[in-house]
């Protein structure tokens, strides 16, 4: 489990076959077994020495995510497991990507960074609820047919890998599980029902 506040943006050393390697901070100390989000998705470590982890990647999640697209030098955003007792920061992301999009736009607005990513007809958002893009814990706005909007404040721009990404780049995204909970408990919601069970 993670809160989607990044902790750190590093580089990619190497992706093969099942295998990813990436430059952690040199203060980290990981053991074999340990899950990290690396740009939102979780992965195993399974070997690490100061400054270096390799990680476990299924074909599933190559297949599913961003990370078969990454190379030597692609920079990606860690966040190690949440731990009992700390502070919970973002939303709860379990680092099991849903699905990847790209990012539409992005422009500046007030003093944030207002970035639009496309939607699936299926998407399970509420406006105003959490989402986590690349791993980031971000607010969704002006949800439509197919987008929706979130506003990065200066410090998470520049402290993640956002920054990085061009319109038409692709996001992992990670739909509030709270939110995918309540939908598949209480499939077909409508006016009617609501009115039927007292709620109008």
């Amino acid at each position: 489990m993670f809160t989607g506040i990044i902790e750190a943006v590093e580089k990619v050393k190497a992706v093969s076959a099942g295998r990813l390697e990436v430059s952690v901070p040199r203060d980290w100390e990981l053991s074999d077994g340990e899950s990290v989000a690396v740009n939102g998705a979780c992965l195993t470590v399974t070997s690490f020495r100061r400054g270096l982890a390799s990680f476990a990647v299924s074909p599933e999640s190559f297949s599913r995510t961003t990370l078969g697209r990454l190379r030597a030098g692609s920079a990606v955003n860690l966040e190690r497991a949440l731990a009992l007792g700390a502070r919970l920061g973002g939303h709860f992301v379990t680092g099991h990507v849903d699905v990847t999009a790209r990012l539409i736009s992005a422009r500046d607005e007030g003093n944030s960074r207002v970035i639009e990513v496309e939607k699936a007809p299926d998407a399970v958002m509420v406006e105003k609820g959490s989402v986590a893009l690349d791993g980031i814990s971000l607010t969704v706005y002006d949800i439509r047919t197919g987008s929706f909007k979130a506003a990065v404040i200066p410090h998470t721009w520049e402290n993640t890998a956002l920054k990085g990404l061009r319109p038409g780049d692709l996001l992992n995204m990670e739909y509030d599980i709270l939110g995918k909970y309540a939908s598949a408990r209480t499939p077909g919601i409508t006016r009617e029902f609501l009115k039927e069970n007292g709620f109008l």
